[in-house]
């Protein structure tokens, strides 16, 4: 202790001048702890004596604290506005209110809910279960008073109805009158006689319909040859591919390679409204057949000086689809008109008309050489049909799609075929099975216009409203190749038709704005795309025998020739 002094003392004499000093004779232990105010435990102040509060966000999706109640339902921070009334300043979690959560029996709310609809009371929630008789009942107040207020799920008499009462059954030794459980009420009224009000009215629809019967013209079917030398020196008709055009049309094999077309070579005109199809004539394709919207069927020719041969009149609307048999001595049409037209190419006689009283999208001859009498369309009542040209009656019916049928595609050696429809779905079926082998849909898929196979009958070119060319395995389980989609081409809205080279090497198709485009199989790039309409570019086909002619048609009238 003295040391301790001692050393106190000793620094005090080095200290400046006029402070105090402290010495060992008046010096103790107490006099230096309290100048010193030595303090080994101080208080310190905790967290919440400070009450410090935490600001939570109100947009805010989660808290990685526990907070408490006063911190989580706190104002926010910032001025008021002093605009929003109580309820809108109040917090919300939805755009109405706060939503709490609350656990009740489904079959009371039901039971409440039903009751209220029907009979315009129930009971009120935030009074309790208790008779009808206090004041729980809310709404039709008269109604509950009347029915007691008993709930549609109440057995016995209900709201006063009696229950219907049943005829006698019978005896049942008595075979001829014994009525049993099938004896009918006894104020049942069995004989359904339409009002005065009513007959009126049923008479007037008679008569307008009988109207309408009477208007409906009757088209006469007859067609025009407009060249003098229909048969050749040899008797031949126009039919026969002719031999001195440099191009073997009789020849079964497609041409090595294909190149792209860069000029513009021929016109036909003489159709006055939109041209709808184009088809070549078989294996030679030195005729080209079209159908138009102002109701009329045309044939051209393809080589020499290509003039227009015949046409054939019989519709009495615009013509929607047309097909060749096989050996192109027929072709059906399609119309408007809910008529379905045999005729014969060569002299233009119309050899059979065919008809559901539903308008057809599509038609088919099965290629079948032992079944060219059948043939099959695609109605806008969501029916596939299958017509027996020699009895003139149907044979068989598909009817499992949802929407109007747009195409009909023979695949797998004409033993099956994929139609597409309004339903966005393609189903491939059996022949003459009418139930579906499968069904593709999808939520991402649009409805498929128009469809064609490949050269090499092994691919499906669907043409989607979603403004791509969609290509399909025809040869497997008609699945979809999704490294070969060809896009660029606006058709959305327009059964733009599709179509290949006769190699297989490129895709071609037209667009909403007239363009032909043209892309590459392999890569799936456009090689080539240039105006060929001054509207749509409905249809397109490439020449059988040629390495690089285009036919194209729009809804301009035209059909033109690319080279």
């Amino acid at each position: 202790m003295d040391d301790i002094v001692n050393a106190y003392d000793s620094s005090s004499d080095s200290s400046h001048d006029g402070e105090s000093s402290i010495t060992t004779s008046n010096v103790d232990f107490q006099t230096l702890k309290e100048k010193f105010n030595l303090n080994s435990t101080p208080q310190i102040l905790i967290k919440e004596s400070v009450n410090i509060s935490r600001k939570i966000d109100s947009h805010a999706k989660e808290v990685s604290y526990n907070p408490k109640y006063e911190e989580l339902f706190q104002p926010e921070v910032g001025p008021l506005n002093p605009f929003k009334t109580k309820q809108q300043a109040a917090p919300k979690n939805t755009l109405s209110g706060y939503v709490e959560d609350s656990h009740f029996n489904d079959f009371q709310f039901e039971n409440q809910r039903r009751t209220f609809s029907t009979h315009g009371y129930a009971l009120d929630p935030s009074v309790g279960n208790s008779n009808s008789s206090g004041n729980n009942i809310i709404g039709d107040i008269d109604m509950a008073s009347q029915l007691d207020g008993r709930t549609v799920f109440e057995s016995g008499k209900r709201f006063g109805i009696e229950k219907r009462k049943r005829g006698e059954r019978g005896d049942p030794s008595d075979i001829d009158c014994y009525k049993g459980p099938w004896a009918g009420y006894v104020d049942e009224n069995k004989i359904a006689k339409p009002t005065e009000e009513e007959q009126a009215v049923l008479d007037d629809w008679k008569t307008v319909t009988s109207k309408k019967k009477k208007e409906e013209t009757v088209v006469d079917e007859r067609s025009t040859l407009h060249i003098k030398d229909a048969l050749d020196y040899q008797g031949r008709s126009f039919l026969h591919p002719p031999q001195d055009m440099g191009v073997r049309l009789n020849s079964e094999e497609p041409p090595e390679k294909c190149f792209l077309p860069k000029k513009h070579i021929h016109t036909w005109t003489g159709h006055t409204k939109g041209v709808s199809a184009i088809r070549l004539f078989p294996l030679s394709g030195h005729l080209l057949l079209s159908c138009s919207m102002d109701s009329k069927i045309k044939l051209w020719e393809v080589y020499g000086n290509r003039r227009c041969i015949r046409t054939y009149l019989g519709h009495d609307k615009a013509v929607r689809d047309i097909c060749f048999n096989n050996d192109g001595t027929e072709f059906l049409s399609a119309a408007y008109d809910r008529y379905i037209k045999l005729w014969d190419t060569e002299t233009g006689q119309c050899k059979g008309k065919f008809t559901n009283k539903r308008i057809p999208y599509c038609v088919k001859f099965n290629p079948e050489e032992d079944k060219q009498h059948l043939f099959i369309a695609g109605l806008a009542d969501k029916k596939i049909v299958t017509w027996d040209m020699r009895a003139n009656e149907i044979v068989q019916e598909y009817d499992r799609h949802l929407g109007a049928v747009n195409t009909v595609t023979f695949i797998d050696d004409n033993r099956r075929f994929v139609s597409t429809s309004d339903d966005k779905s393609l189903r491939v079926w059996e022949w003459d099975i009418p139930v579906d082998s499968k069904y593709i849909a999808d939520p991402s898929m649009h409805s498929v216009p128009a469809v064609t196979l490949s050269p090499n009958q092994k691919w499906l070119a669907c043409q989607s409203m979603d403004n791509q060319i969609l290509i399909y395995n025809a040869l497997s389980k008609m699945r979809m190749n999704r490294k070969k989609v060809f896009k660029g081409h606006m058709v959305a809205g327009y059964a733009c038709q599709v179509n290949f080279s006769p190699d297989g090497s490129y895709v071609i198709s037209g667009d909403a704005d007239g363009k032909l485009f043209i892309w590459d199989w392999k890569s799936t790039k456009v090689y080539s795309k240039f105006k060929a309409h001054d509207q749509v570019c409905i249809g397109c086909c490439w020449l059988p025998h040629e390495t690089s002619k285009v036919i194209t048609c729009g809804w301009d009238g035209l059909i033109k020739l690319w080279d």
